[in-house]
């Protein structure tokens, strides 16, 4: 510096600097120093950020008055630098030689003005809008020319005026235009030319991409939805859309792609290994040339492991390096947090000496706080990064696993349920987004450990070793509570699952629980479900309370050590305030690391497993697209089959073997077999979804596919039948016209607009299937595969559509299409029939060919005695109506599942429903006579305009988010679950631990000021003591606080989870009918499990944080009373910032769970009909439509991780103030203060940001949290149906004795405000009738029997069954006592044992016996299992038809007086039809039987038919008198071909 400056410019004056009472810095050190900082750091930054900027362009912005006025700007800063280096020459010529800094620093500071300017443009035209480096550059540019503006004045204002005038001039205008630089820097520029901002207006983008520095530095740009959260509650239209970077477009093909490098660099590594296993060990025998045996050795291990692709490796690769920017961040503030206790440390020191000029202590207060904005600054910086990488994650995750469940075979799809597979989505993913925030602890929190460590040994020496051992044997206990605590979380997580998947069932098949009164039952499983899942939160509870006493502790526990060990090694060590406040703080910094890092790792552990799920999903075995060869080749041959061989999983036994099969390019191929002969599997495996164990398909053209259980999507019913096609209005009416669809569309509310709920539940099954159909048509495919679409509806709709769709004139002829069916009678209008037996073909030819074989098929045929109308001229018609009465709502809701995709779980929500909810359904005139039916066409032209008014009825209600703040009664009523007293006390035990600790502080700052006390040898043991007994009170005052807590909250859960269980089993039909099942489930996952564990830990926070900080106040204001007269204005800048992040905070997490359900629900929806997905090769429309709901959902949770960041900075800024403030009046009141006080007040103001920070997010989380009890708590309330048993109205024992039944002018609606849908009915039937139910569609045939049940409650009238008004007794009593075989088998996951008796009242003989009248025997009996056979959910893996016979097994069983059968034989060959009926006959001949029936020849021997029509009775009579009056039956006869 001496050659630099000169001799007479010194470096550095002590004199001039410290000691003085008007402090200024040397020449010298101005010049150098201070000229040359911001230099340093542009030039050091300016390369990293150049190579940044010509990575990254946003485009390129025009020049503005601002860029202008900049650029001009620092040219001129560039000319008065270089003025002051011309003029030094100019001195120099003079003969008046200055120092060489003069020369220097000029120069220095010259070329990086030019540098900046040159930044300036360059950020210009890379599209940079503000500048965050040029912005630093300025502050520091005016932060060091700050001191010689000062100290230049001195010097004019002390000597005789200014001595170089040149100089001085110049340096003020330096300082002027650098401070509007500075300004200037603080404003935007316009956005890029062709940026999205600028030409996307509608989207409402987020302001975060045009934000200056300083907004997204500080989070200003969040401030506008703050404001507009806190006026009015926020809505899904006010949000910003997500930045382009964060959008599933970009972030998914990220990571597929380093996923998809992963797997290929895993197959190679594979072959290799193989290898060298395999060649090796000879190699070894012959001779060891260049490989040692150990080496071989080696090479064998490896081959032995086959390598799985990385899936962790691949995260890294995709979101690492924007991660790291986070890394960086997190570094900074960690060092940066240890600058406070050393000024600390400086400031006690001040208030002990007492010569210190008080400028000195000012300047510590302000280094305080200075430091403490920044570190705030930076931390949340580190955040923001974090928290993105974590969204990103989640997308990622998500997109991944949805575009994987599209393409899984059947096998891997049977080893996870779709409710796992939602797990792996919701939880996992979430787990993922969890772990993010927390991922830098693992090297920070050792980095953090290691520096407090080393202040330590400074500060107190080797004492500290006591307090480190006590940490080191804390962490042990620690991890030992982790994995104890992890390992409760697997099981409490198989149990949750268990119990959702059961609720599940519950929901779906909830309509079957109550006609056969098996609620208890079900109740009783689930709730020894939940018992086991809350003993196991109990274990995890009281663990818990233990680590977090050892947590409460520890920072306790090791203070009182090391002062112990200090004070007692060496008489002369004294505990002054100075060792003892700075120590305390320094351990403050240790213990959140020493928190943090077993969360970290238990974090880590649990994101691991959910990792080795994600990994183990999306390395499941794919479809094969080669299955089937779909190579365009010219052939006359659409479809072969060679030799084909197919199973359903590699390892099961084959379902299909030995297929040969050739189908002519346009004709028209039969499929048909008994029940489980395969018939749905040989179209599975055309579609490409069997396994393929040998030989070969393949399939010539597009490919249109009709399930056997139609898929219906919940969207509009034109989306439905459209499927992704465009809308062309002709066609689109010729394909409803074709399908009959077009009188449905004058019933439903909004035509072909109706929103179509869940799987389609407001249609009935005839329509399901036929909007199926519709959408096979329309795709105008080459190939049609039509699993048995005629079997859900009624003769004439099915001989309409044979006519128009299917059959030789239909609007499919010309395209190749191969239809499996159970209706013999349009055999004879095939071009082939292929037989299937037992999963091979028997025979394969023409109608007459098989016929002359007489061979199965004719056999098949004989059974039906069809041979002797063969002859008749009108045989089509005949045929065709005889046996093709098929039911029409037969297959209500069944999805594409049955034989074809095992286990998967959602199928199950179909039962529940046939109940058409929509209104008008009721009276469906969709099976008018084809007479009407053409009227009907040319009036639904002229209804078009009146139809377009009508206000589409939603059926399914939107969720709703509540809005507002959270009423008081909501807490109450967790209060009141918790326990009120119990409530009490837990808040009692809280303020003792806290006045416990502050206790303990206290006399601690007592202690050290025994520091000058000549006494203090002998109060050593005494203060110990005391100190010790006041920690040790405040660790168990936490332990029983969070024991309590821990008691409480089991007991709230209970009573809410058993409030809601118990309401949902009371709750009527009609609740399930218009509430979409997902949002059910969603109370009893999602709010359960927040009820369970996330908001008691809120509540434990919550109560902790505002003690902590309550007790932080009380100390500051008794140390330095006049602290609370700025108090006030923090606490009311603090309620302002609160109240509206709260508000916006609320609202954005109700949006976000809004909007999460739809993302599941598309999930599980799709994962149901992947098949047909496929078929249509749709699967990227929905992998479109899946992320579009990431996005939307993502959309309202990025600002609520910004909001977060927001109240960050600002509430941070209140806590800093309150650090400020506290150092501020330290110095002011100096003269009065003990140094142990000043340590006192100001270390407990350095913790008191955490706690107000924590406070803030803890209120809002609970207000957040509070929410679960609130909507379990909705659920919980909802009305009930009537009670389950009447003490006093209970039926005898053997009612009903006869069995009459009787309904007095009886009539009934669906719901309040419908229309009646039966209407003044009256009859009655003697015991032992047999009555069969007719009528069309919607009649109200099925309402009938959901009368008799009372699932539907009387309107007027009443039913009385034995001379016992069914109204009066007790559902139970009724329910037990009839029995109903449901239009739909139901099966639940369980025993078969479990699925015929519940209740366990039989013996196994009885059930054996009945399996044989059921003709399951054989079936049951092959098993191994035998009656212990499992089935899976829904009954996956029995057929359709077995499933029906399950349900007649349960009916026989009950073998009540009174039956139902509710068209129970839709999907059932011929066969079994007549197995069942003739079961019926026998077993039930003197019960009464009720008969809704399809197929009329079933009924023809019935004693009376009842003819409904329109909700009324029109006949009620023999049959033969009835077709002998030629009325409606007649003519439904008569349509039969039974007359």
């Amino acid at each position: 510096m001496e050659q630099l400056c000169g001799p007479e410019l010194p470096f550095w004056e002590p004199n001039l600097t410290l000691h003085a009472e008007i402090p200024d810095l040397p020449q010298c050190f101005q010049l150098t120093v201070l000229a040359w900082t911001p230099c340093v750091y542009l030039w050091l930054v300016s390369p990293l950020y150049l190579f940044y900027l010509k990575r990254n362009s946003k485009g390129y912005i025009m020049m503005s008055v601002l860029n202008r006025v900049k650029t001009i700007f620092g040219l001129i800063l560039w000319l008065v630098c270089w003025t002051d280096l011309f003029a030094s020459f100019h001195e120099m010529q003079q003969g008046h030689v200055r120092p060489p800094v003069y020369f220097v620093t000029p120069l220095i500071l010259g070329m990086t003005m030019l540098l900046a300017t040159f930044l300036i443009q360059f950020e210009r035209l890379r599209g940079v809008q503000s500048s965050g480096v040029l912005f630093i550059f300025w502050v520091l540019s005016v932060l060091c020319a700050i001191v010689p503006f000062r100290s230049k004045i001195i010097y004019a204002g002390r000597e005789e005026g200014v001595s170089d005038k040149l100089r001085f001039t110049t340096f003020y205008a330096y300082f002027s235009v650098t401070v509007a630089e500075l300004i200037l820097s603080c404003f935007n520029e316009k956005p890029p030319l062709f940026s999205n901002v600028a030409t996307d207006p509608v989207n409402n983008p987020c302001p975060e991409s045009t934000a200056g520095f300083l907004s997204k530095l500080t989070f200003w740009w969040f401030t506008s939805m703050a404001i507009k959260g806190y006026r009015s509650p926020l809505e899904s239209k006010d949000l910003w859309s997500l930045n382009k970077q964060d959008t599933s477009e970009l972030v998914v093909p990220n990571l597929l792609g380093e996923w998809e490098g992963e797997k290929v660099k895993a197959q190679s590594v594979e072959p290799e290994m193989k290898g060298q296993a395999m060649y090796s060990k000879p190699a070894v025998e012959s001779n060891h040339v260049g490989t040692s045996p150990e080496e071989v050795e080696v090479l064998l291990a490896g081959g032995k492991g086959v390598r799985q692709p990385s899936f962790l490796r691949a995260l890294l690769k995709a979101f690492g390096p924007y991660f790291l920017i986070g890394s960086a961040f997190k570094l900074l503030q960690d060092l940066i947090t240890f600058i406070n206790p050393q000024l600390l440390r400086m400031l006690i020191e001040f208030t002990k000496e007492t010569g210190m000029p008080s400028w000195w202590g000012f300047s510590l207060a302000f280094m305080m706080f200075g430091c403490a904005v920044l570190q705030t600054l930076i931390l949340h910086q580190h955040f923001q990064y974090c928290f993105v990488t974590g969204m990103r994650l989640r997308s990622a995750i998500i997109g991944a696993i949805y575009r994987k469940s599209l393409v899984i075979t059947n096998e891997a799809k049977r080893s996870s349920t779709v409710g796992e597979v939602v797990n792996l989505m919701s939880v996992d993913a979430q787990r993922f987004m969890d772990l993010t925030t927390f991922l830098n602890m693992l090297w920070s929190a050792p980095l953090q450990i290691i520096l407090a460590l080393y202040f330590l040994w400074q500060t107190l020496g080797p004492s500290v070793l006591a307090g480190v051992a006590v940490m080191v044997l804390l962490i042990p206990f620690n991890a030992v509570i982790a994995m104890k605590t992890k390992a409760y979380q697997v099981e409490q997580m198989q149990h949750k699952d268990m119990r959702i998947k059961l609720m599940n069932e519950i929901l779906n098949g909830i309509k079957v629980l109550k006609l056969y009164a098996w609620e208890v039952s079900f109740r009783e499983k689930v709730l020894q479900v939940r018992q086991k899942e809350l003993a196991v939160l109990r274990k995890a509870a009281y663990l818990g309370s233990l680590s977090i006493m050892a947590w409460t502790s520890a920072p306790f526990l090791v203070a009182l050590t090391t002062f112990a060990v200090y004070v007692s090694v060496d008489e002369n060590n004294v505990l002054d305030a100075e060792k003892a406040f700075v120590s305390l703080s320094l351990f403050n910094i240790l213990r959140f690391p020493l928190n943090m890092l077993p969360q970290v790792i238990t974090s880590l552990v649990q994101a691991n497993v959910s990792l080795k799920r994600i990994q183990t999903f999306l390395t499941h075995d794919e479809l094969d697209p080669g299955n089937v060869d779909r190579k365009p080749v010219a052939s006359d041959f659409a479809v072969t089959v060679v030799n084909g061989k197919f199973s359903w999983a590699k390892k099961d036994r084959p379902a299909l073997h030995n297929i040969n099969a050739m189908v002519p390019q346009g004709s028209l191929l039969a499929v048909v077999g008994h029940v489980g002969c395969g018939k749905s599997s040989l179209v599975s495996a055309l579609l490409g979804e069997m396994e393929n164990l040998e030989g070969e398909i393949s399939v010539r053209g597009s490919v249109a596919y009709v399930p056997q259980q139609a898929w219906i999507q919940n969207a509009t019913l034109r989306d439905n039948i459209l499927f992704g096609k465009p809308y062309v209005e002709q066609k689109y009416r010729c394909v409803l016209n074709a399908c009959a669809l077009t009188p449905d569309l004058d019933v439903l509310p909004g035509g072909d607009q109706t929103e179509i709920g869940e799987k389609g539940i407001n249609l009935s099954g005839g329509q399901r299937q036929r909007v199926s159909l519709a959408r096979a048509l329309y795709s105008e495919a080459d190939i049609y595969l039509l699993d048995d679409p005629l079997s859900a509806v009624d003769a004439h709709v099915a001989k309409h559509i044979f006519d128009n769709v299917i059959g030789p004139e239909g609007a499919l002829r010309g395209k190749t299409r191969i239809l499996v069916t159970h209706g013999i009678s349009f055999l004879p209008q095939v071009d082939n029939i292929l037989v299937l037996v037992e999963g091979t073909v028997s025979e394969m030819g023409s109608y007459q060919d098989l016929l002359k074989q007489n061979g199965a098929f004719a056999e098949f045929l004989r059974n039906y005695s069809l041979e002797d109308i063969i002859e008749d001229d009108d045989v089509m018609e005949v045929l065709l109506d005889e046996e093709e009465s098929f039911p029409d709502d037969a297959l209500s809701n069944h999805t594409d599942m049955v034989d074809n995709e095992p286990a998967v779980n959602e199928a199950r929500r179909q039962f529940m429903r046939q109940i058409s909810v929509m209104s008008n359904d009721a009276e469906n005139p969709k099976a008018m006579s084809v007479r009407r039916r053409r009227c009907s066409e040319r009036r639904h032209g002229e209804l078009v305009q009146e139809k377009k008014k009508v206000q589409v009825e939603k059926l399914i209600q939107a969720e709703t988010a509540e809005t507002g703040r959270v009423k008081f009664s909501v807490y109450w009523d967790y209060a009141k679950a918790v326990g009120p007293l119990l409530s009490l006390f837990i808040c009692f035990l809280y303020a003792g631990q806290s006045a416990a600790a502050i206790g303990a502080n206290i006399w601690l700052s007592q202690w050290t000021n025994d520091a000058d006390d000549s006494a203090r040898q002998e109060n050593v043991h005494m203060r110990v003591g005391v100190y010790a007994a006041l920690g040790i009170s405040q660790g168990t005052m936490v332990m029983f606080s969070s024991f309590t807590l821990a008691l409480g909250k089991i007991q709230a859960a209970r009573k809410l989870h058993q409030g809601l269980l118990d309401n949902k089993f009371h709750t009527p039909q009609a609740f399930f009918d218009t509430t979409p099942i997902g949002r059910i489930i969603n109370r009893f996952s999602k709010d359960i499990y927040v009820i369970d564990e996330a908001l008691p830990s809120t509540v434990l926070m919550f109560l902790g944080t505002v003690f902590a900080s309550l007790a932080t106040m009380i100390v500051i204001i008794s140390s330095t009373p006049i602290f609370s007269v700025v108090v006030g204005p923090l606490a009311l800048i603090y309620f302002f910032v609160q109240r509206f992040y709260v508000a916006t905070s609320r609202q954005l997490k109700r949006l976000e769970s809004v909007s999460r359900s739809p993302i599941y629900s598309h999930f599980s929806e799709t994962i149901t009909g992947t098949s047909v997905i496929r078929a249509y090769g749709r699967n990227g429309d929905f992998v479109l439509m899946s992320d579009m709901k990431v996005d939307e959902n993502q959309k309202s949770y990025y600002p609520g991780i910004v909001s977060n960041r927001w109240l960050g900075v600002r509430i941070e800024f209140i806590g800093n103030c309150v650090v400020l403030f506290a150092g501020l009046f330290a110095v002011l009141g100096k003269e009065k203060l003990s140094p142990g006080l000043v340590g006192l007040s100001v270390s407990y103001a350095l913790q008191v940001t955490m706690s107000l920070n924590w406070m803030v997010r803890m209120t809002s989380d609970l207000e957040s949290n509070i929410v679960a009890v609130e909507r379990v708590k909705e659920y919980s309330e909802t009305p009930s149906e009537a009670p389950w048993e009447v003490e006093n109205k209970k039926p005898p024992n053997e009612w009903p004795p006869e069995g009459n039944v009787e309904f007095a002018d009886y009539s009934v609606r669906y719901r309040e405000g419908l229309e009646l849908v039966l209407r003044n009915i009256s009859l009655k039937v003697k015991g032992g009738e047999k009555i069969g139910i007719v009528g069309r569609t919607g009649a109200g045939k099925s309402s009938m029997t959901l009368c008799l049940f009372r699932l539907l409650e009387a309107a007027s009238g009443e039913i009385i069954i034995d001379g016992v008004k069914i109204a009066e007794i007790g559902l139970h009593d009724l329910r037990s006592k009839l029995t109903i075989i449901p239009q739909e088998p139901v099966l639940f996951s369980g025993t078969l044992r479990m699925n015929l008796d519940p209740f366990e009242k039989y013996s196994d003989d009885d059930i054996w016996n009945v399996l044989k009248l059921s003709h399951l025997h054989k079936f049951v009996s092959n098993q191994p299992a035998k009656l212990d056979l499992e089935c899976s959910e829904g009954g996956e893996n029995l057929s359709v038809g077995q499933r029906q016979l399950v349900c007649l097994a349960r009916a026989l069983l009950r073998k009540s007086r009174i039956l139902i059968l509710d068209e129970a034989t839709a999907a059932i060959d011929l066969e079994t039809d007549d197995l069942i009926q003739s079961t019926i006959r026998t077993q039930f001949e003197d019960c009464t039987v009720f008969t809704i029936a399809h197929r009329l020849n079933t009924i023809m021997d019935y004693t009376r038919v009842l003819v409904l029509d329109k909700g009324q009775i029109a006949e009620f009579d023999t049959p033969t008198n009835l077709i002998a009056q030629k009325g409606i039956f007649y003519g439904m006869v008569k349509d039969a071909g039974l007359a």
